[in-house]
């Protein structure tokens, strides 16, 4: 490998240039490749998530909640992208470019190979009392990072409620505290890592290799065992093998970061989806009736009971009322029709069919809902009306809205039905997102309806145009209504009261107060209330 003087080694710097422009090639190509198959991953994760928490019991996504299974659809789903994006040049980096240097140091001298090996060696004798427990570290840093998230997560979406009862006190406590415990995580792996972690960065990194290189090779040179342009080769692509060590680290903490994404991602595909019937053997309804059967339902497979043996049946066209005091099992039973869960006895036949021999398609175009807790999309209002009837005319729409009682708020809006609603219905009342999900309901003009204290929002002003939306929406329903307002459900067809999760009476309202029991007493607690809310009021004027 001597120079020849006055000639140039073109052959040599040929290949070095037809290295250098192969390594950049394989590298942007390796990038492309990593980057498209992180995408195609991510793609289909999200997917498959939506697909599967489409079919899971909705009883699971509501007591999951949205935070955590957000976190699951986009930050978990984005680690397992940036694992797939960015572990295959690390792995290159980390495996085979030190096999290939190594093998090229030996090709050019081998002793000089051995001694960078050597290098090495010491470094990894070094560090190894550091890496010992440092998978369970890991998990513990990655939860403590997790945990400050979560709080400041928490912190900014109670931003209101912190303002006007805490002051910050409480809330940022618990924010503070988990940043604590993750300074002390920190702290500990650091400690624990001690000496040995510092002492072998310092020979892992590519320095002291080139001193070893540089020492040795010109020990061999002052002996002419090793010729000056073998030597300079060497220090050129000596510190490969050191230089791969730090991408090595990265790809520990990146694995086991990602391990904690992949075993959240697996939970929430575990979770079994609701039983589906056969599209051949799925029955369709024959009328709008609805009937319990010796039903019993608990949410855990090792939980209480929520409901107990109950029965009862509420016939095509009628008015039913579910009554009971706070936890007694009414909005159970309202939920457990459209089966957001399945009945863990018994079983519930809507139109004299059981809904577990029902599409979920059909069951959804025989139930309508008007809950307590009203949902509306940042989009139009008039999108937020014909939410599930995509094409449904402006006409349609409005003729809703007016039966809703909705249309002249709307139209006093600064864009009329074209209004943004805004986030969750932000820029509406209580009231206002009421009688816009009863024209929802309206509109959508399904056969059963659900409604749970649909006038919990209801001021003075509205109440009346609430109780006309509604006379109009219950129009020849099917209509079981969840009430705490006993006012509202008087001249209901029956009343059903539950207390601790099973059926304690059932009759009309006078009958129900006549027979003196759980009824009669909520009676009479709806009745004090009311009176003590007016003395309440004349004590404060005299005093």
């Amino acid at each position: 490998m001597l120079m020849v003087a006055g000639q140039w080694p073109w052959p040599a710097l040929l290949l070095a240039a037809a290295l250098t422009v192969l390594a950049y090639v394989l590298r942007l190509t390796a990038f492309n490749q990593s980057h498209f198959a992180a995408f195609k991953l991510e793609t289909r994760l999200r997917s498959a998530l939506s697909e599967h928490l489409a079919r899971v019991p909705l009883g699971y996504v509501q007591q999951a909640g949205s935070g955590a299974l957000t976190k699951v659809m986009m930050d978990d789903v984005k680690a397992l992208h940036v694992f797939v994006a960015d572990s295959t040049p690390l792995y290159a980096r980390a495996y085979v470019s030190p096999v290939l240097t190594f093998a090229l140091l030996f090709w050019l001298d081998w002793r000089l190979a051995l001694a960078a090996t050597a290098v090495l060696a010491v470094g990894m004798a070094v560090v190894s009392p550091a890496t010992r427990g440092s998978s369970a570290m890991m998990q513990q840093y990655n939860a403590a990072g997790e945990n400050v998230s979560r709080a400041v997560v928490e912190y900014v979406q109670a931003m209101p409620v912190v303002r006007t009862f805490d002051i910050g006190t409480m809330t940022f406590g618990r924010y503070q505290r988990a940043l604590e415990a993750y300074r002390d995580v920190v702290t500990r792996w650091y400690r624990m890592a001690g000496v040995s972690s510092r002492l072998s960065q310092i020979i892992l990194s590519p320095l002291p290799t080139l001193a070893v290189l540089a020492w040795l090779g010109a020990w061999l040179l002052t002996h002419d065992t090793l010729n000056a342009a073998t030597w300079l080769a060497v220090l050129l692509v000596g510190t490969g093998m050191a230089e791969s060590l730090l991408p090595m680290v990265s790809l520990k903490h990146l694995v086991g970061k990602t391990q904690m994404s992949i075993h959240r991602i697996h939970q929430v595909l575990a979770e079994p989806p609701l039983p589906m019937p056969d599209e051949a053997a799925a029955r369709p309804p024959k009328d709008g009736s609805v009937r319990f059967e010796q039903v019993g339902f608990r949410y855990t497979a090792d939980g209480p009971m929520a409901l107990e043996d109950v029965s009862f049946e509420v016939p095509q066209g009628s008015v039913t009322a579910l009554v009971g005091p706070s936890g007694a099992g009414k909005t159970t039973v309202a939920r457990l029709i459209p089966r957001f869960w399945d009945v863990s006895a018994g079983r519930i036949l809507v139109g004299g069919v059981d809904v577990r021999q029902m599409l979920p398609t059909m069951l959804m175009q025989q139930v309508a809902f008007v809950f307590q807790d009203t949902f509306l999309f940042a989009d139009t209002i008039a999108n937020n009306i014909r939410l599930g009837l995509s094409g449904a005319k402006m006409d349609e729409v409005m003729a809703a809205a007016k039966a809703a009682q909705a249309h002249d708020f709307i139209m006093a809006l600064p864009q009329g039905y074209d209004t943004q609603a805004g986030e969750r219905g932000l820029f509406l009342s209580g009231g206002q997102r009421q009688r816009i999900t009863i024209a929802r309901a309206i509109l959508q003009n399904r056969p059963i309806l659900v409604l749970d204290e649909a006038t919990a929002f209801a001021d003075p002003e509205n109440e009346a145009a609430l109780v006309a939306a509604l006379s109009n929406l219950m129009r020849d329903k099917t209509v079981l209504m969840v009430a705490h307002r006993l006012s509202t459900i008087r001249d209901a067809d029956q009343i059903l009261v539950f207390d601790r999760g099973r059926l304690a009476e059932r009759g009309k309202h006078d009958a129900l107060v006549a027979q003196d029991g759980v009824y009669a007493r909520l009676w009479r607690n709806y009745e004090t209330a009311r009176d003590w809310a007016l003395t309440a009021g004349k004590t404060g004027g005299q005093a």
